[in-house]
C-alpha cells in the first residue's frame, strides 16, 4: 500500500447514456457486467488506498448509491467520507472539497483524483503510484496515449521530460478529425481527467489562479455557505491550464470515459458479425456493427440494420445511428424543458432501502415490485388519499401498523388503510420481494408523511425521494 489518499468524483447528470441512465441513476451506477463502473473505480482505489483513505464526492440524491454500492463489494466507507455538495459546482470545486477534508483528516498528502465512471485497467494504479515523487513539485496528471484520433477528448502536448513525466506546455481542446490526426503526429495525449496532486502544492496552486474559489472555501466550514458563492469552473480552467508547474505522466493502458453509445459499443465484446448485445434476446438478420440492449423482455428483430444503437427500456426507446449517439445529450435537454420526470427516473427506482419497479400505472391505481435489502426497513410513514396492499413473493417480511407487528411469509399479505401508521422491514438474510397494490383517488409520490427514517431523510417527500 502506498501513502495516496483517493478522491472518488461521483456527482453526474445521467444525460449522455439516457434511456440507460437517468438523473437518479447516473452512468457511474450502471452494471455492464457483475460491478459497475462506480464499483470498479473504488476496487482500483483500493490499489494504491485504504477504504479509510477514499473520499467520495457526490450529492444528497446518490449518497445512498454510494454506500450501498460500497457495501455490496464487502466494504464500508466511514460516512463523514462521503462528502455531499449542496449543488453541482463542476470539477474544481468538488475537488478542493475533498481535498480540505483529506488535509483536516491527515495533513498534508498525496491524492489521486478520479471520475466514478471511466474504464481502466487496473494495472494503471501501478503507474499512477509510481508518480508519487513529482506531486510535491508538480500538479500531476495523466494523458493516455492515443489509438485513433478522437475527437471528443481534450489533447495534452509535453515534450520536456521531468522524472518520469513531462512538463505540459499546452492544453489543446476537442478538435476536429484532421486536427486530432494532427496532434496525435505531434505526440499528443488524451486528457484523462485523472490527478495526483499533493495538498499543500494544489492549494498553494488554487489561492495564485483560482482565488476566488480559494477565498470561499476561507469562509468557514459550513458547505452550503460555501457554495452559495462559489462559481462554476472546471479544474482544467482553474487551475491545469494556467499553472506553470504541471506534469504528465503517460498512460500506455486501456482508458475510456464512455461518453456516449459508441464508446459503449467500442469498449465491449462484439459477436461474429460485431453486434454488441445485452440484456435481450436477439434475432439478427443481415445486421451488423449495432448495439442492442433491451431489458423489456421482448425478443428484439433486426433485419437488414447496420451501426446503430437501439435501447429499450420499459419507459423509453432509444434508436439512432451509433455516430449520432452523443445527441442524446439534446433529447435529454428537450425532456427537462418538458418537466419530464422520466429525464429523472426510471420504471426501477433506487433507494437507500432497496428498489421499486413499477409495473402498471393509472390516475387511481399503482402496482410496484418492491424490494428490501436484509436488515434495512422502510420510514414510517402514512398517506391521506390511498390505500396499499401489500403481497409476499419472497423473503419474511415485518409489518408494522399502528404501533402493531407481525410477520408475513410468502403468499400471505395485508391490506394498510389511508391514514394508517405503517411501515415495511426486512428481519431476514436474504432481499424481500413484495408486490404493492395503491387504490385511491390519490396515488402520487408527494402523498407520504414520513414520522421515522433510519436514513435521516425530510419528512415530507417529493417526487424524486420515494418511501
Amino acid at each position: 500500500m502506498t501513502g495516496i489518499k483517493s478522491i472518488i468524483l461521483a456527482g453526474g447528470s445521467g444525460t449522455r447514456l439516457w434511456p440507460l441512465s437517468r438523473e437518479m441513476y447516473p452512468k457511474q451506477f450502471l452494471k455492464f457486467g457483475s460491478t459497475s463502473l462506480f464499483q470498479e473505480t473504488v476496487l482500483r482505489c483500493l490499489e494504491v488506498s485504504d477504504i479509510s483513505e477514499i473520499f467520495i464526492v457526490t450529492n444528497e440524491n446518490l449518497k445512498f448509491f454510494v454506500i450501498g454500492q460500497i457495501e455490496e463489494i464487502g466494504y464500508s466507507i466511514p460516512s463523514e467520507n462521503v462528502l455531499i455538495e449542496p449543488e453541482a459546482k463542476n470539477t474544481l470545486p468538488a475537488i478542493f472539497f475533498g481535498m480540505r477534508e483529506i488535509e483536516g483528516k491527515f495533513g498534508n498528502s498525496i491524492v489521486g483524483v478520479f471520475s466514478s465512471d471511466h474504464v481502466l485497467d487496473r494495472d494503471a494504479m501501478k503507474t499512477i503510484s509510481s508518480a508519487e515523487n513529482l506531486a510535491p513539485d508538480f500538479l500531476v496528471t495523466f494523458g493516455v496515449v492515443p489509438d485513433f484520433p478522437h475527437t471528443g477528448y481534450g489533447y495534452i502536448n509535453a515534450t520536456e521530460i521531468c522524472g518520469q513525466g513531462y512538463k505540459v506546455s499546452e492544453f489543446r481542446e476537442k478538435p476536429d478529425f484532421e486536427t486530432a490526426e494532427k496532434y496525435i503526429k505531434e505526440g499528443c495525449l488524451w486528457n484523462s481527467g485523472m490527478f495526483l496532486f499533493e495538498t499543500g502544492l494544489f492549494f498553494k496552486e488554487v489561492k495564485k489562479h483560482a482565488p476566488s474559489v480559494f477565498a470561499c472555501f476561507e469562509k468557514g466550514s459550513n458547505i452550503n455557505e460555501i457554495y452559495s458563492d462559489l462559481e462554476k469552473i472546471s479544474i482544467d480552467y482553474g487551475i491545469m491550464e494556467k499553472s506553470d508547474r504541471v506534469a504528465v505522466v503517460k498512460l500506455d493502458q486501456k482508458w475510456s470515459d464512455l461518453g456516449n453509445f459508441e464508446a459503449i459499443y467500442n469498449e465491449f465484446e462484439k459477436d461474429s458479425i460485431g453486434n454488441v448485445v445485452y440484456e435481450c434476446d436477439p434475432m439478427l438478420l443481415n445486421s451488423e456493427g449495432n448495439l442492442v440492449y433491451s431489458k423489456s423482455g421482448k425478443i428484439v428483430s433486426l433485419i437488414d440494420i447496420k451501426d446503430m444503437v437501439i435501447v429499450d427500456t420499459s419507459d423509453a426507446l432509444l434508436v439512432c445511428p451509433k455516430s449520432s449517439s452523443q445527441k442524446v445529450k439534446e433529447i435529454v435537454s428537450e425532456l427537462k424543458d418538458r418537466n419530464d420526470e422520466r429525464v429523472f427516473i426510471g420504471q426501477t427506482v433506487y433507494r437507500p432501502w432497496g428498489s421499486y419497479t413499477l409495473l402498471e400505472v393509472s390516475p387511481e391505481h399503482k402496482i410496484k415490485n418492491i424490494t428490501v435489502h436484509p436488515d434495512h426497513k422502510l420510514s414510517l410513514q402514512l398517506h391521506y388519499h390511498r390505500s396499499e396492499h401489500w403481497v409476499v413473493i419472497k423473503g419474511m417480511a415485518c409489518v408494522e401498523i399502528n404501533g402493531q407487528k407481525f410477520f408475513l411469509r410468502p403468499g400471505e399479505s395485508t391490506f394498510i388503510r389511508a391514514g394508517e401508521k405503517h411501515r415495511l422491514s426486512n428481519p431476514g438474510k436474504i432481499p424481500l420481494e413484495i408486490i404493492e397494490v395503491q387504490l385511491g383517488e390519490l396515488v402520487d409520490e408527494a402523498d407520504i408523511v414520513r414520522f421515522d427514517d433510519i436514513y435521516g431523510r425530510n419528512q415530507f417527500e417529493s417526487l424524486n425521494s420515494q418511501k
